[in-house]
């Protein structure tokens, strides 16, 4: 009797609630991309000018709610002496989201660096992981195919060893492009990940 009642209570009043990770280098449009999920995914939430946004330092969170799951995100500062904290939060975290910008080719390598030391922790083995090449519409940037082949050397040994799940998708920050494909994708993933369990929230 106690167990069919605490399944109906999970049932009525809880939701499962996953952790993501919104990771990659300073100005690559991460709080950007957060701000517009939480305006595309949260009825009441207006959202913050995105000419106001500037560089995280430390940590911004932003919560959704897509169906009956619930998406906590954890949004890490990007500079190189923050970059050394990111692994503090892998453990506790369902997915990860990697912002690469696509206008800064100089940085490219930088980015890649940042992405292969991540991808190297044991702490997110089989966790699956949206790339987002951001800032597609902006004239003269990397396209699509150029930063798939940068990252190539690291994806496609991975997808083998790890059999992580691993997209990588185009996301215009402008327009908006991109954030309920990538979003929902990640729903999907998380959701069906038996190895990271959600954890139980009560609904508010």
């Amino acid at each position: 009797m106690y167990t069919l009642l605490s399944g109906l209570y999970k049932y009525m009043f809880q939701k499962d609630e996953y952790c993501i990770l919104i990771l990659g280098l300073d100005n690559a449009g991460k709080t950007t991309f957060l701000e517009q999920t939480k305006t595309k995914f949260s009825k009441n939430y207006k959202g913050m000018s995105l000419s106001k946004i500037t560089t995280t330092v430390g940590l911004n969170i932003g919560t959704i709610d897509v169906g009956k799951a619930r998406l906590m995100f954890w949004d890490l500062g990007g500079q190189d002496e923050l970059q050394s904290l990111w692994d503090k939060y892998y453990a506790e975290s369902h997915g990860v989201i990697y912002v690469i910008d696509s206008t800064d080719e100089e940085r490219l390598s930088e980015s890649k660096n940042a992405f292969e030391k991540m991808i190297s922790s044991e702490a997110l083995e089989g966790v699956p992981l949206l790339v987002l090449a951001n800032k597609q519409d902006v004239e003269g940037c990397l396209s699509v195919p150029e930063i798939k082949t940068a990252f190539k050397s690291i994806c496609c040994p991975l997808l083998i060893i790890s059999t992580r799940t691993c997209l990588v998708d185009i996301y215009m920050e402008l327009c908006s492009q991109g954030v309920n494909e990538g979003i929902e994708w990640m729903v999907k993933c998380v959701v069906r990940n038996i190895h990271r369990p959600p954890r139980q929230k009560d609904i508010t």
